[in-house]
């Protein structure tokens, strides 16, 4: 007897856990066109920050440097020996 009571109660908790696995399933399907959206948004907000920092700093760089520097090679301090020009003997 005490089964029998209880197969109506298993049947119905089966129930509900089915409705809402499917209708979390459908309220994901149609929210998911906005999170996408909302997170693609976020993402670009991001990295247009990032941008613009990196344009504020190459500003303040180019700020700083005025006048542009030439390379000039260094001349070695070494002594290293002195010159011998060689003549080919034939």
């Amino acid at each position: 007897m005490l089964l029998v009571a209880e197969i109506p109660s298993f049947i119905k908790t089966i129930a509900i856990i089915l409705l809402v696995y499917f209708g979390l399933r459908f309220l994901a399907k149609l929210a998911w066109p906005y999170i996408v959206r909302y997170i693609t948004k976020k993402a670009g907000q991001k990295m247009e920050n990032a941008f613009k920092g990196f344009q504020q700093q190459a500003q303040q760089y180019g700020q700083s440097q005025q006048e542009p520097t030439r390379d000039v090679p260094k001349k070695s301090s070494k002594v290293v020996g002195e010159y011998v020009d060689y003549e080919e003997i034939d």
